[in-house]
């Protein structure tokens, strides 16, 4: 009967790691990154970038961001590169490749 226990305590791993497994053997992970994005765009950029955010959807690894604020969308291009950075680390790994204001 031990043999069994221990058999199983090898089996047994995280949740969060099972989760990871399967969401790469769907093929989902993507979707499901891009879907963390959306919901942490507020959180990421604050209020007031995300009251003047009319749209954000994905294309690859580009991220497209619809803007209401000409000088807003001037703003962010000019910081990109740090837009980029703080999306990927909201994300816990390089997601986006590019960012697109429109």
């Amino acid at each position: 009967m031990d043999k069994n226990i221990h058999a199983r305590k090898a089996d047994i791993q995280p949740l969060k790691d099972t989760i990871q497994e399967l969401l790469k053997a769907y093929r989902i992970q993507g979707k499901v990154t891009q879907a963390k994005v959306i919901a942490s765009w507020e959180k990421i950029m604050g209020k007031g970038i995300s009251l003047k955010t009319k749209e954000l959807y994905f294309q690859d690894r580009k991220l497209f961001v619809n803007l209401t604020s000409a000088s807003l969308k001037h703003e962010l291009i000019m910081s990109k590169t740090r837009v980029i950075q703080l999306i990927n680390e909201e994300v816990g790994h390089d997601f986006i490749q590019e960012i697109v204001f429109l």
